[in-house]
């Protein structure tokens, strides 16, 4: 099966880099526009730009590997790496090519719909496509169907040695009555996506996490599977491609979940804790009563409160 054209990428720029590729692509009449958090947006030849201001650069588009290999990296860069992303990684970060697995969540900052774990196993051959892929931490990519088409792929290529737990709203509202910390249901909820991939791959020998709370939540909540395996949890662990690859199965899955949610209620449910949110929230109290929040949405949020007026 041939590998799909890459149609996104990120890299981090200098501000030196971000003006050099501002004057490059000015120079060559394309046309800037603001966007939020971003010090410019430009787009043409089926390729979006956005320079953040954080110095994050993201390309997306059918035009990715074009922009990158004849713009970006020989005007910019000044060197060529799109396309060997796996072979450089694996020189810089070979542990990230040997067997384990990575465990990460999606939809803890997000009102309305289900808590997601997934864990995913790796090995050398898995680690590599899926980087050739473009699998990175699932926050980096602000497309819906773009996650859900990286969920695929990474269904296909690791075979089956994925596990997904979900956590609905009323579920998830009885755990934080009973535990009433966040980092406790979290950390049972890694626990349960840890025991269920050893379930499918008893020979994993390690797993990573990004850190959250304190690191032994995790391994206090791991049954007999997992107390036998090596946990290393660090910040931003999403840089390794087995938590990239886990985040991105995680928020897939979110997403399918809020939108059945949705269709139930007949109503869009936006992501995150806006004021689309409250507003979302408002109406469908208006219209069911409040007791449906406990179906839909995480009720410890400070949401709630604005929501019922008690805020």
């Amino acid at each position: 099966m041939a590998t799909p054209a890459k149609t996104s990428y990120v890299q981090k720029l200098t501000p030196d880099q971000v003006r050099k590729l501002h004057d490059l692509l000015d120079g060559k009449g394309w046309e800037f526009a603001p966007a939020p958090y971003a010090h410019w947006r430009t787009a043409r030849d089926n390729v979006v730009v956005m320079a953040y201001t954080s110095g994050k650069l993201v390309v997306q588009g059918k035009g990715t590997p074009d922009f990158v290999q004849f713009i970006l990296e020989p005007h910019v860069l000044g060197e060529a790496r799109f396309g060997y992303e796996a072979v450089l990684a694996e020189e810089e970060s070979p542990e990230m090519f040997e067997p384990h697995a990575g465990v990460d969540e999606s939809g803890k900052g997000d009102y309305f719909g289900p808590l997601v774990t997934a864990a995913v196993f790796v090995d050398r051959l898995s680690a590599r496509e899926m980087l050739q892929l473009g699998v990175a931490d699932s926050k980096s990519f602000r497309n819906d169907k773009r996650i859900t088409g990286l969920a695929s792929e990474i269904r296909r290529i690791t075979a089956g040695r994925f596990s997904i737990v979900s956590i609905g709203p009323e579920a998830y509202n009885r755990l934080h009555d009973k535990m009433a910390n966040v980092n406790l249901i979290l950390g049972w909820a890694h626990a349960r996506a840890i025991e269920n991939l050893l379930e499918k791959t008893p020979e994993c020998p390690r797993v990573i996490s990004d850190q959250f709370g304190d690191r032994r939540t995790v391994q206090r909540a791991l049954m007999k599977r997992g107390k036998s395996i090596r946990l290393e949890q660090f910040p931003r662990a999403e840089a390794d491609v087995a938590v990239a690859a886990a985040s991105i199965l995680a928020r897939a899955e979110f997403v399918r979940r809020l939108d059945k949610l949705g269709e139930m209620l007949k109503v869009k449910l936006p992501k995150g804790a806006s004021k689309a949110v409250i507003e979302a929230a408002r109406k469908i109290v208006e219209t069911d009563g409040r007791d449906v929040l406990r179906k839909v949405a995480k009720l410890h949020f400070r949401t709630t409160g604005k929501v019922l007026g008690t805020a």
